[in-house]
């Protein structure tokens, strides 16, 4: 397998004969890999999964295995960090809509009432809000968006293909969750 390695959106050499030697196996090759993205999609996990360090882990771990089981899948039209940031969105995606699937079995929910799976509002009661903070506060949806969008520079569009939403309610959530984190940040501002 011979991959391109021309620009900032391609592979370098380096990262082609990482890539190349990982899909035929070897595993020192892919902790290389890792090493060189893993602080990258820690951070994108973090912010994800609402700050909760103990998710954010789990999904660092599931993103890297389900790489190493996909590893044969990367074409190498892009960097394999850019192929990874995206495999990732989709493992909490899909994580997300399994914990949603579970809560909803395990009770019955009000109509209209979006749950903070992750609790980090309790948790951080009191304590100075940031703007991690402020984002890891709102309700899953808004937060995904705004992570997605305002962070990690997708489209709507794209947003509402791997959400499962409609475009229309990906830009009406990014509304949202700017408007929240504006009030949290200048309700923090007033109390100090």
């Amino acid at each position: 397998m011979t991959l391109p390695h021309s620009d900032d959106t391609k592979l370098t050499v380096e990262e082609s004969t990482l890539v190349e030697k990982a899909v035929a196996g070897d595993r020192r090759a892919f902790e290389q890999l890792y090493r060189d993205n893993c602080d990258r999609i820690y951070a994108l996990c973090w912010r994800m999964c609402g700050g909760d360090r103990s998710v954010a882990d789990d999904m660092l771990q599931e993103a890297f295995i389900r790489a190493w089981n996909k590893l044969e899948l990367f074409r190498g039209d892009s960097k394999f960090s850019t192929w990874l940031h995206r495999l990732t969105v989709n493992v909490i995606l899909s994580d997300k809509r399994i914990r949603v699937k579970r809560l909803h079995r395990e009770q019955q929910l009000s109509e209209g009432v979006e749950r903070d799976m992750v609790g980090v509002k309790d948790v951080t009661a009191g304590l100075r809000k940031d703007l991690e903070l402020a984002v890891a506060g709102l309700p899953e949806r808004a937060r995904t968006v705004l992570v997605l969008y305002d962070i990690e520079g997708y489209q709507h569009a794209e947003i509402a293909e791997m959400t499962g939403m409609a475009v229309g309610s990906s830009k009406a959530q990014l509304h949202r969750a700017r408007k929240l984190v504006r009030e949290a940040l200048e309700n923090e501002n007033t109390t100090m």
